[in-house]
C-alpha cells in the first residue's frame, strides 16, 4: 500500500480512536504506550520545526496542533479515571511523579506549576501574539506582492510559471499564519485544560482515597499527589514542546538553512562581539566575592569559539578587493586604453544615489532584471540583444538615469530614492512630484514608499524604481532594435537555422545574399516592429525574391508577405481588426505618384496633397483613439512602405499593413476612409 494510501486509511481511523479514548476505559499498560507515543511526537514535531527553512515547509502544522492536543486531552481523561478508580494509572506516570516529587510534595507541586506558568504566560501568549500580527501582517501585504509578481512578469523577470508559484506562495503564507493563529487559541486552552484536570485528579483523588478507600490522609495525601503530579507532568512536558514548536515556526523568517545551521552561521559571522563576551566573562571572575571557576570556564568557552579567526564580513571585503587587485589590469596598457574608448552598443548609466539598484548587498536586483529583459526580448523579436552595460556617471543629475545606444545617449528619466511611480485617474490627491510615465507618456507622480499602499486602494498603478527603469530599456530597445542587430548576431542566427535546416542556408547564402544584405532585410523587418523568429519563412521567402532582386525594399516586402498572418495577428483583438482605409481616388493618385530612389520607394506628390493626407490620417486616428480603438493603416502592397515612410513622424507607432499581410482568421472592421476632397489640385 503507498504512502497517501496509507494516510488516508491510519489518520481517520486514529482520530475515531482519539475519541473513543475519551469513553472508553484504557488498560494502564496501553495507557503506558500512548503516553511514550504522545511525547515521541511532540519531541519529532519539535526537531521538524527546527529543521525547516520555512514555517510554510511545515503547513500541516496547525492541524496537527489540533489533532495532538485533542489526543493528549483524551489521555488525561483516561489518567483520571484510572487515578480515580483504582488509585493506579501505568508506571510512566508513577515513575515521572516519583522524579519531580523527590520526597516532597510541596516541591513536586511548584515545579508542576512553574512549569504550567512557562507554557502558559511567556510560551503560549508569545506565540499566539507572534501569529495574530504575522497573520495580519501577511494580508495586509498580499496585494502589494501580487502586484510586485505582476511587475516583475509584465518586464519579463520571471515567467509564467515562476509567477503562479510566487502567487501560490503569498496564497500559502497566508493560509498558513490565519491557521496558526487559530491554533494557538488550541494550546492555550490545553493549558487550562491540563490546569483544571490537574486540580480535580488532587482533590477528588483524596476525597477518593479518604472517603471510599479509608485511607488516612496523610496516606492518600501521599498517594493521589504522586499520581497527580505525575499525570500533570506526563501532559505538560509534550504540551511544552509543542507551544515551543508553534514558537519557533511563527518567529521563523524565510531562510536558506535550517534554525541549528543559520545561529551558528550568524554567531560565527561575530566574532569580535563573542571575543567581547569572553573578555568580559573573565573580568567577572577577578571580582572579589564572585566564584572564579564558573566565570573562568564560560569565558574561556567563549574565547575559544571565537578563535583567532577574523569576521566573516572582513573576510569577504580581503577577498573581493584580492579579486579586484587580480583583475584590474594596468591602467596604461594598450588593452585597458582599448577597454575605455570600446563604443557599447547598449549602456544604461545611473547616478550615483540610484547604485542601491544595482548593488546585490542592499538589496538591488536591476542586474537580474536586465538579464531577465533580454530573454524576454529574444523571445518576443528573435534577436538576442547585446549585454547592457551598466555603470554610474556623476555627471548625471541626483536620481536619474540615462540609456545609451551605440554611445548615442537616446532616452533619460528619474527614479528617486524612497519613491513608487504611481499612473491612474486619481493621483492629484496624492504627495509627491508629477512626472510622466516613460514609456507612454501618462500623467504620473512619484509617492513615498510610506504611501504606496495608500496609492493601490485608490485603484492607481503603482510601479518601483527598477521597474520603471527596466520597462523604459525594454521600450528603447524595441524601438532600436534594428540598431543593435550586429554583423556578427546575424552570423549566429545563420548558424542556428544551418542547424535544423542547412538547406535554406545553402541556398541563399552566399550564392544569392551576403550576410550584409541579409543584415539590411532583418534591419527593415525590424524598424518596423515585426519579429524575425520565424526566420526559416524569412529565408525561404527572400531566397525566391532575390533571383529577381537584391533591392532591400523588395526582399523585406517579400518576406513581410510571407509573415503576413503573424504581422497582422497581433494587431487584432478576439479575431477583430480596426482599420484605416484610403480612398480608391487617394490610393489611385498615390500609386501615380510613386518613384524609387537610392532609399527605397517614395511618393512624389504635391506638398500640400501630402499634408492633407497625412492630417486626414491623424484625424482620423484620433477619433479611434478616444473610442478606445487602436487602428492600422491598409493600403495596397505597392505603396506599402512609401506610405509608412511618409505616416511615420505623424503616427509612428501605427502600423501600416497591405491586404496581402492580412490573415484569413480576422475580421476586419473599417474604423473611417481617409478622403481629400479636392484631389484635381494633384
Amino acid at each position: 500500500m503507498k504512502p497517501n494510501q496509507w494516510g488516508q486509511l491510519v489518520i481517520p481511523i486514529g482520530l475515531v480512536g482519539v475519541v473513543l479514548l475519551m469513553v472508553v476505559p484504557v488498560p494502564p499498560a496501553l495507557l503506558d504506550i500512548f503516553i511514550v507515543f504522545n511525547l515521541a511526537v511532540a519531541i519529532t514535531v519539535l526537531l521538524v520545526s527546527m529543521r525547516v527553512h520555512r514555517p510554510v515547509e511545515f503547513s500541516i502544522f496547525p492541524a496537527l496542533l489540533l489533532v495532538l492536543t485533542i489526543f493528549r486531552l483524551a489521555l488525561n481523561i483516561g489518567s483520571t479515571r484510572l487515578v480515580l478508580t483504582s488509585g493506579y494509572a501505568g508506571k510512566v506516570i508513577n515513575a515521572f511523579g516519583n522524579m519531580v516529587i523527590g520526597g516532597s510534595l510541596v516541591v513536586g507541586l511548584v515545579v508542576f506549576l512553574i512549569l504550567v506558568a512557562i507554557q502558559f504566560m511567556v510560551i503560549t501568549n508569545g506565540s499566539g501574539r507572534v501569529a495574530e500580527v504575522a497573520a495580519r501582517f501577511t494580508l495586509d501585504a498580499m496585494p502589494g506582492k501580487q502586484m510586485a509578481i505582476d511587475a516583475d512578469l509584465n518586464t519579463g523577470l520571471i515567467s509564467e510559471k515562476e509567477a503562479r508559484e510566487r502567487r501560490a506562495e503569498i496564497t500559502n503564507a497566508a493560509d498558513f499564519y490565519g491557521a496558526m493563529d487559530g491554533a494557538s487559541k488550541f494550546v492555550k486552552g490545553d493549558t487550562i485544560a491540563s490546569m483544571l484536570i490537574t486540580l480535580i485528579n488532587l482533590f477528588g483523588g483524596f476525597a477518593v482515597g479518604v472517603l471510599q478507600q479509608g485511607m488516612s490522609i496523610g496516606e492518600a495525601i501521599n498517594t493521589y499527589s504522586l499520581l497527580t503530579v505525575g499525570d500533570g507532568l506526563v501532559s505538560q512536558i509534550p504540551a511544552l514542546l509543542l507551544s515551543t514548536s508553534s514558537g519557533i515556526i511563527v518567529t521563523r523568517t524565510s531562510a536558506t538553512h535550517d534554525l541549528g545551521s543559520a545561529m551558528l552561521t550568524q554567531f560565527a559571522r561575530q566574532r569580535t562581539s563573542l571575543r567581547i563576551a569572553g573578555g568580559a566573562l573573565c573580568l567577572l571572575a577577578l571580582m572579589p566575592g564572585l566564584p572564579i571557576l564558573p566565570f573562568a570556564i564560560v569565558g574561556g568557552m567563549v574565547l575559544a569559539a571565537a578563535g583567532n579567526k577574523p569576521d566573516q564580513e572582513t573576510i569577504e571585503e580581503e577577498l573581493i578587493s584580492l579579486e579586484g587587485a587580480e583583475e584590474e589590469p594596468d591602467p596604461d596598457s594598450p588593452e585597458a586604453i582599448a577597454d575605455s574608448v570600446k563604443v557599447d552598443p547598449l549602456e544604461l548609466q545611473v547616478s550615483f544615489d540610484l547604485i542601491d539598484l544595482v548593488d546585490p548587498s542592499r538589496g538591488g536586483d536591476l542586474l537580474d532584471r536586465v538579464r531577465s529583459l533580454r530573454r524576454k526580448i529574444a523571445t518576443e523579436l528573435g534577436v538576442v540583444i547585446p549585454l547592457v552595460r551598466t555603470r554610474d556617471n556623476l555627471d548625471l543629475k541626483q536620481n536619474s538615469y540615462a540609456i545609451r545606444v551605440n554611445g548615442v545617449e537616446t532616452a533619460k528619466g528619474e527614479a528617486p530614492s524612497g519613491h513608487v511611480l504611481v499612473i491612474g485617474d486619481d493621483i492629484n490627491t496624492l504627495p509627491g512630484a508629477p512626472a510622466k510615465d516613460p514609456v507612454f507618456g501618462l500623467d504620473a507622480r512619484w509617492v513615498p514608499v510610506s504611501m504606496k499602499d495608500q496609492a493601490e486602494m485608490l485603484g492607481n498603478t503603482v510601479i518601483d524604481r527598477a521597474s520603471v527603469i527596466t520597462t523604459h530599456l525594454a521600450e528603447v530597445v524595441r524601438k532600436h532594435a534594428a540598431d543593435l542587430l550586429g554583423r556578427q548576431d546575424v552570423q549566429m542566427l545563420v548558424e542556428l537555422v544551418r542547424k535544423t535546416n542547412p538547406v535554406v542556408i545553402d541556398e541563399i547564402t552566399p550564392a544569392l545574399l551576403s550576410l550584409g544584405e541579409i543584415q539590411a532585410v532583418l534591419q527593415g523587418l525590424l524598424r518596423e516592429g515585426v519579429g524575425i523568429c520565424d526566420l526559416v519563412r524569412i529565408f525561404e521567402s527572400v531566397s525566391e525574391k532575390a533571383r529577381l532582386t537584391k533591392d532591400t525594399e523588395a526582399l523585406v516586402e517579400a518576406a513581410r508577405h510571407a509573415l503576413g498572418p503573424a504581422i497582422s495577428a497581433p494587431c487584432s483583438l478576439d479575431g477583430r481588426l480596426p482599420v484605416l482605409m484610403l480612398d480608391p481616388l487617394v490610393e489611385h493618385q498615390l500609386l501615380q505618384s510613386l518613384r524609387q530612389s537610392d532609399e527605397g520607394s517614395v511618393l512624389a506628390v504635391d506638398p500640400h496633397f501630402a499634408e492633407q493626407v497625412v492630417v486626414e490620417i491623424a484625424r482620423h486616428i484620433d477619433m479611434a483613439l478616444h473610442a478606445g480603438e487602436s487602428p492600422v493603416l491598409l493600403c495596397s502592397p505597392q505603396i506599402r512602405p512609401a506610405l509608412r515612410r511618409m505616416t511615420h513622424d505623424t503616427a509612428p507607432t501605427m502600423p501600416v499593413l497591405s491586404y496581402a499581410e492580412l490573415g484569413e482568421q480576422l475580421n476586419v472592421e473599417t474604423l473611417g476612409v481617409v478622403n481629400i476632397v479636392d484631389t484635381a489640385t494633384v
